[in-house]
Parts: C-alpha cells; structure tokens; sequence
C-alpha cells in the first residue's frame, strides 16, 4: 500500500516510515502542508497526518481532501488526545486518530485496519427510503443528492451490508473496522455512528442496546 507520512519531527517521521516499510508499504513523506499538497497528488493509499505542521493545521488539509471529494483514508496524529479533539478530526473527515506518544504497534495495527479491505457481495447495494447505498460504487445519495462518505465511515456501512439488516455485535465491528476493541476505537464508533445518522437519517443504522448495530430498519 502507498502511504503518505506528514510530519515535521524527523525522528517520528523516520520511526514511522522505518515500521510501515517494514510491513510492506511503500512510504512518502511531507514535512508541511505545502509539500503534503504535492504529495497527495501522487495519488497514496493512506495518508497519516499530524496536526501541528510548521505552516498550518493538519485539518486544513484534510478538509480540502474531503472538498475534492478524495475518499483516501487518513490517519490523524496529535499531541491533544481530548475527546472534542478526536471529535473535531473525524467531522473533518478524518478515519481515524492517534494520540502522541504512541505505541508502533498500534499504529501499524490502524494503518492494516484502514487499508483492510474485503470483497463485497456482487452489486450489494441498500435502499431505505430516499437513500441509496451502492457499495461497489462506494456512492452514497439521499433524495438523488450525494453524500460524501468518507473510507472509514465505508467500512462501518459495508460490514453492516455484508450482514444484510442483521445484528453486527459491537465488537465485531470494532475488530474488523479498527482492528482493536479499545476505548478510543470504542468512541471512535459512536462518533462515526451518529456522523453517519446525521448524513442518511437517524433510522439508517439501528441500535441494539447492549449489543451493536445493524443496517435498516428490524426485520
């Protein structure tokens, strides 16, 4: 997989290209927006992109990927772990977010989970109300209007398609999107979660108290 590393600490850009070459990726990197926006050109399968950037704000740019309606994945890393943090980021558009200092491990659990991509089902496509998901399209429309998705909310969609209106348990959706059962994985979800009721409707994703979710109404 081609990544994108964005950070301006030599150090963590050297551990972090060390460890994802290691795995197998072919790595990039950028120091600042200004050679990030080069760099996303070149067309890369995930980005990881840290906030604090000598230039601007690392959301800045993130936004105008989602803008050009660029479904890449993007890891965000951060010194700030609160929550309205890690709120701001996956409004923005990001996937998913990574406190400093992180495990190596982690990260390169994230990294496999946001580019673990499985077949889907031969033209699966969802239709509850004026909504429309096509999968294999990865389109997403409401009332013949598109609704930008962004890769990891896809993910969460597809595994409930996959299920096809049954029960997803909380933990399956949390191994199989982010890789772990953690507790930021855990909000992560929520958040993506309701982010996604917001874009198609409070009743596209059915809660099971207790338990997980599922696409659509109960059969």
């Amino acid at each position: 997989m081609r990544v994108l590393v964005i950070d301006d600490e030599g150090e963590l850009r050297s551990v972090v290209t060390r460890a994802l070459a290691q795995d197998g990726h072919t790595v990039s990197t950028a120091v600042d927006l200004a050679s990030a926006r080069d760099a996303v050109t070149e067309g890369p399968e995930l980005v990881v992109l840290d906030l604090t950037l000598p230039d601007g704000f690392g959301l800045t740019l993130c936004r105008e990927l989602r803008a050009a309606k660029s479904q890449v994945p993007i890891l965000v890393l951060t010194a700030h772990s609160q929550v309205a943090r890690r709120v701001e980021s996956l409004d923005a558009g990001a996937d998913d977010f990574l406190a400093k200092p992180f495990a190596v491990a982690e990260l390169r659990a994230r990294v496999r989970a946001l580019g673990r991509r499985g077949p889907l089902p031969r033209g699966l496509v969802h239709r509850q109300g004026d909504v429309l998901l096509d999968f294999a399209a990865r389109h997403a429309s409401r009332a013949d209007v598109q609704v930008p998705v962004t890769a990891r909310e896809w993910a969460i969609l597809e595994l409930l398609g996959r299920h096809a209106g049954r029960l997803v348990p909380r933990a399956e959706l949390l191994e199989g999107v982010w890789g772990e059962e953690s507790e930021s994985a855990s909000g992560s979800l929520e958040v993506l979660i309701a982010r996604l009721r917001r874009k198609l409707g409070a009743s596209m994703i059915r809660t099971v108290r207790g338990e997980g979710y599922a696409l659509g109404e109960e059969r």
